[in-house]
């Protein structure tokens, strides 16, 4: 088993017996895919996607063996969540260069084109399943990219290095526990 895959066991837990992907393919064409044995850009295809799913399902690559959106293993997040259904994808990223030190390791919730997750109250729903814990969240909407978990003023304390107030020093001492290793490769 892969780092990757390993750490978002241990961030989310294993994927759930009862979810499968069914008809869903929205990872196929959504996501980058940048291994040594397979590459695909975001937003096209997959070579091997078929009208009936995956071509080469018996034999695909590693890569899309152990693979799962976030939605396969967060029992909180609700059946009409599957990016199919949802109009939402939920990964788990890794990031070599973030930007910031809420980047490295983060969940991102990605509307999909022609989604009206925003508007039918889906994201809120898969938002408020996911902002729970030591995680950061992003939301992006196709135009932009925000971070949703923790709140503004938790992060701009994080980052600062500044001290924190009375009400947040918990929570922001948290943060940093967890993800100031990233802030020495900033």
């Amino acid at each position: 088993m892969d780092t990757e895959t390993e750490l978002e066991t241990v961030l989310l837990g294993p994927v759930l017996p009862d979810r499968d992907c069914g008809d869903c393919t929205a990872c196929c064409t959504v996501l980058t895919v940048d291994t040594p044995e397979f590459r695909k850009p975001a937003g096209t295809p997959c070579v091997h996607l078929s009208a009936r799913g995956c071509g080469i399902h018996a034999v695909r690559p590693r890569i899309c063996r152990t693979w799962f959106c976030v939605w396969r293993r967060v029992a909180s997040m609700p059946d009409a969540a599957r990016p199919d259904r949802s109009g939402l994808i939920v990964s788990v990223n890794f990031v070599k260069a973030p930007q910031n030190i809420f980047e490295g390791v983060s969940i991102n919730v990605r509307v999909l084109p022609g989604s009206t997750a925003i508007e039918n109250g889906m994201a809120a729903t898969i938002l408020d399943s996911v902002c729970d814990g030591l995680v950061p969240v992003w939301f992006s909407d196709g135009s932009k990219k925000m971070l949703m978990h923790p709140d503004n003023d938790v992060a701009r304390h994080v980052i600062s290095g500044d001290r924190a107030p009375a009400h947040l020093h918990a929570e922001v001492s948290a943060w940093r526990e967890r993800y100031g290793l990233f802030s020495a490769n900033l």
